[in-house]
């Protein structure tokens, strides 16, 4: 019966109305439908299930998903020490600690315990996935503290030209010097770790590492630690920045 369900025309793509009510990324509720903890009507989901939110019977381990939330959207600067997710199993603190606990909310992409500045945290999946997607090069922007002393010239147009690590060379990369041993990094990639290891490679270990600016949105203002909501320009332009439409972009239209 699930199998046929499957191929029903209509309706929306189950992972899409789980990340619409703020189970996670697409990808992440593409993986709780995988695992057999989502059922529609009683039944075991499968991947490619369509439905109609407003009047099947949806439940992730047995707990019905709700109704869907107004979306909203939270600029954090995250401290060091916080891990970048919404759940942890050695029970560190993580970054969901630090903003609203409703409506439930998940990080869009991730920044590691060591690493400092800004995340978004939204329960708005399809932003979520368009942020991810290479196709968008949504930039990140990063105030890196180096050891070593000031870089030398040729290594930071290697930054710039790309780094060979053991994942391939990286995408080029906008890299200036504002003073010795500070580094500005923008990338538009989303690989692990990847400014300390291109720095590393370099012969210039990170000491510290800010995230400074994701896409157009930035905010020198916001204390470690500390988070707001994004205003309907920053929203605006972040929708533009992903190539979606305003209107579909801000939940008050």
């Amino acid at each position: 019966m699930a199998a046929r369900n499957a191929e029903l025309p209509g309706g929306e793509r189950l992972q899409k109305v789980l990340a619409a009510v703020g189970w996670g990324s697409r990808r992440v509720c593409e993986d709780l439908i995988a695992a057999g903890r989502v059922t529609v009507n009683g039944e075991v989901a499968v991947l490619g299930r369509r439905v109609d939110p407003d009047r099947d019977r949806i439940e992730v381990d047995g707990a019905p998903v709700g109704v869907r939330p107004g979306l909203v959207h939270y600029l954090l600067n995250k401290p060091t020490g916080v891990v970048t997710t919404a759940r942890d199993t050695h029970h560190r603190p993580i970054v969901t600690d630090l903003v609203p606990s409703e409506p439930r909310v998940f990080p869009v992409g991730r920044l590691d315990i060591d690493t400092e500045g800004l995340i978004l945290l939204t329960n708005d999946g399809d932003l979520a996935n368009r942020i991810a997607h290479p196709r968008h090069g949504i930039e990140k922007e990063y105030l890196a503290e180096v050891a070593g002393g000031a870089v030398s010239a040729g290594a930071v147009r290697t930054l710039r030209e790309g780094v060979e690590l053991d994942d391939g060379v990286t995408s080029p990369a906008r890299v200036s010097q504002p003073s010795p041993g500070l580094l500005r990094i923008t990338i538009h990639e989303g690989r692990n770790r990847q400014v300390r290891r291109m720095c590393d490679a370099v012969g210039h270990p990170v000491q510290r590492l800010v995230r400074t600016r994701i896409g157009p949105i930035s905010d020198r203002s916001l204390t470690p630690g500390s988070w707001r909501e994004l205003t309907s320009d920053e929203r605006k332009a972040l929708s533009e920045a992903v190539g979606r439409a305003a209107q579909q972009y801000d939940p008050s239209t």
